[in-house]
């Protein structure tokens, strides 16, 4: 059974930076794709960034080189590094892992999500 467990996120004012953490555990031979989106009221989910196994990233619109995703393999951990943030950024971020291989299969889950507000 594979656990993803977010971490990071909370209350930060207007300009300021946050790190989110997604670690993933449980028996995992890889995974392909590490990523990060975030939802609001109302609105669909959408991505705000990925990276692969391999190091390859992409980063929604909207990020504007703001944010940086890593990953340590060796840990299956990603983190997802937030600066100059704006109320606009205010959302419940969700770890998202692609394609991840266990002895049971493959499966892609996510994470519970958590809560990014940026006070003004």
């Amino acid at each position: 059974q594979v656990q993803v467990l977010e971490s990071g996120g909370g209350l930060v004012q207007s300009g300021g930076s946050s790190t989110l953490s997604c670690a993933a555990s449980g028996s995992i031979f890889s995974i392909r794709l590490m990523g990060w989106y975030r939802q609001t009221p109302g609105n669909e989910r959408e991505l705000v960034a990925t990276i692969s196994k391999n190091g390859h990233t992409e980063y929604g619109e909207f990020v504007k080189g703001r944010f940086t995703i890593s990953r340590d393999n060796a840990k299956n951990t990603a983190y997802l590094q937030m600066t100059s943030l704006n109320s606009e950024d205010t959302a419940v971020y969700y770890c998202y892992l692609d394609r991840v291989l266990t002895p049971d299969g493959v499966i892609s889950p996510w994470g519970q999500g958590t809560q990014v507000t940026v006070s003004s």
